[in-house]
């Protein structure tokens, strides 16, 4: 009953002053790539998504977790890009995981990235299952967006806000440490 509820606040109150345009649909896409206009889109289920979650390497891994009905989540990103330009060289990887519906990946995904530019991952996570994967991401994740899960081998931090630049800068400089 509690991730029913769950579900329930992301749907209905994610980004909370931004309207949802379309329905979650019950169909679950296992891994694809689909190009358009020149952007690709991988599109993962959770289990294929969990993965860029636990990477055991030397890297700091940035993963934000956003959408483009979000406007909270679109006013940060810009911070995500600058981030990795500028400590891509220092071992820092940022990867932003779609939480948009299938509908709208032709109309809205596709040309917000192409139009924003957006120079870091983009994956897309496409598993309704949201009582099953949200508790994996983090136990005290209700649901909302934006949050990030920044992480390295041997730290990780879930940040349930919204950043501006200095604020995601300073959380980062901690894992670079």
């Amino acid at each position: 009953m509690k991730y029913f509820v769950v579900l329930c606040l992301f749907v209905s109150m994610s980004c909370r002053n931004n309207e949802q345009e379309e329905e979650l649909t019950n169909d679950t896409a296992v891994i694809n790539n689909v190009k358009s206009d020149t952007v690709e889109l991988e599109i993962y289920d959770f289990i294929g998504l969990e993965k860029f979650l636990n990477q055991e390497d030397n890297k700091v891994h940035v993963v934000n977790f956003w959408a483009t009905w979000c406007a909270p989540c679109v006013k940060e990103l810009p911070h995500f890009e600058a981030l990795l330009d500028k400590y891509k060289d220092e071992g820092v990887e940022v990867l932003l995981v779609s939480l948009d519906f299938p509908k709208q990946y032709e109309k809205k995904l596709k040309p917000f990235i192409k139009e924003h530019n957006l120079k870091s991952r983009v994956l897309v996570l496409d598993d309704t299952d949201m009582n099953t994967w949200i508790p994996k991401v983090n136990k005290d994740w209700d649901g909302a967006i934006p949050v990030t899960l920044i992480y390295n081998k041997s730290k990780r931090k879930f940040y349930s806000q919204t950043f501006t630049y200095n604020e995601l800068e300073a959380e980062i400089k901690q894992f670079l440490k």
